[in-house]
């Protein structure tokens, strides 16, 4: 028994002759140009590809037009809730404007970065999103914006969720005021004996979480020494081991800030495993709201930020279709939340 022969994909040639049409007319009926065709033709047109079988070839589109539907979200770690909710906000506001997300991640390295950029632009993406924090002193940052602005050049459009990254569309993120609001909030509620576990010193979100907290308990009068400042890596793992080289440390503390809520989930199973109950015997605060630490025990206070609504902004800055599109620039405001990994220290001291 023979084989059976297989059948060639259709191509548009063969579906302008089942139209009845010219090869121009098929493939403006098909591929979205600009030029009007008549509605009889075009439906025609559709009505012979569906029957062929026939899909649209969107990278052909992409090399005739200049670029695809689609967006490149760049992030650090789409496991982490800060970057999936973005991610989230991206996506909805991608769909509202027929535009499709792909992610790519960098692992918070700087030349694998640059790398996923380079490689991006060989797909002709509409939007490149780029969501990680900036770092002190990168030896790539110059050749990444050189590629972002090729890219710009060639009619792509670049947005920024971080530090200012002019000239390029920036999302602008609070991290000192809202540290420095949550710092003043938890000096507020008695605690004076506090210890930061932070990110590598080269990440700037990290930094300016720390340089804003220290500067809100300077506003009440207490000293961050530089013992009570850990520097692990920005993860929940980072949380977990920087606490324990606090609590080996014997540094006497009633508050334990991380400058991320993964870490702060990390700082929470180490103060556990130690046996310390968390916001009983020693608080802890965390910053950015993601929705894991309003259901932990206890509830986490954080500094929040809109993360959904930072994806969306993102997009409507590189697309043009914010309401302030004229601006190159748009910073989201934060807000201190207080929950029960934080209670009044008068009413948990011994």
């Amino acid at each position: 028994m023979s084989a059976p022969v297989s059948k060639s994909p259709a191509t548009l040639h063969d579906v302008a002759r089942e139209a009845g049409v010219s090869l121009a007319t098929a493939s403006r009926s098909l591929n979205g140009s600009a030029r009007k065709v008549n509605e009889s033709y075009r439906l025609r047109v559709v009505e012979a590809a569906q029957r062929l079988g026939y899909t649209t070839n969107l990278f052909a589109q992409a090399v005739a037009k200049g670029s695809t539907t689609t967006v490149a979200l760049i992030v650090a770690d789409i496991a982490d809730p800060y970057f999936s909710s973005i991610a989230a906000g991206v996506i909805d506001a991608a769909g509202n404007e027929n535009l499709v997300v792909t992610i790519a991640v960098t692992g918070r390295s700087s030349e694998r970065e640059l790398d996923t950029v380079r490689a991006l632009r060989g797909q002709r993406p509409k939007v490149m999103i780029l969501a990680g924090s900036r770092t002190t002193g990168s030896p790539y940052e110059e050749h990444l914006r050189a590629e972002l602005s090729s890219f710009e050049d060639t009619g792509g459009k670049v947005a920024f969720i971080s530090q200012d990254a002019a000239p390029f569309a920036t999302v602008l993120l609070d991290n000192r005021g809202g540290a420095r609001d949550l710092a003043i909030a938890l000096a507020g509620l008695g605690y004076r004996r506090v210890a930061v576990i932070t990110g590598p010193a080269e990440i700037r979100t990290a930094e300016e979480r720390l340089d804003g907290f220290r500067t809100g308990l300077a506003e009440h009068g207490i000293p961050l020494l530089p013992e009570q400042i850990i520097h692990a890596d920005f993860t929940r793992e980072g949380g977990y081991r920087g606490t324990q080289e606090l609590l080996a440390s014997g540094a006497p503390v009633d508050l334990i800030f991380a400058v991320n809520d993964v870490m702060a989930v990390g700082v929470v199973s180490a103060l556990r495993d130690a046996g310390v109950v968390p916001g009983q015997d020693i608080g802890v605060a965390g910053f950015d709201d993601i929705p894991t630490v309003r259901d932990i025990t206890p509830a986490l206070s954080t500094v929040r930020i809109p993360l959904e609504d930072v994806g969306r902004h993102a997009l409507r800055l590189a697309t043009g279709t914010a309401t302030d599109a004229a601006a190159v620039q748009q910073a989201v405001s934060t807000e201190t939340i207080i929950r029960g990994s934080t209670p009044p220290r008068d009413a948990t001291a011994g």
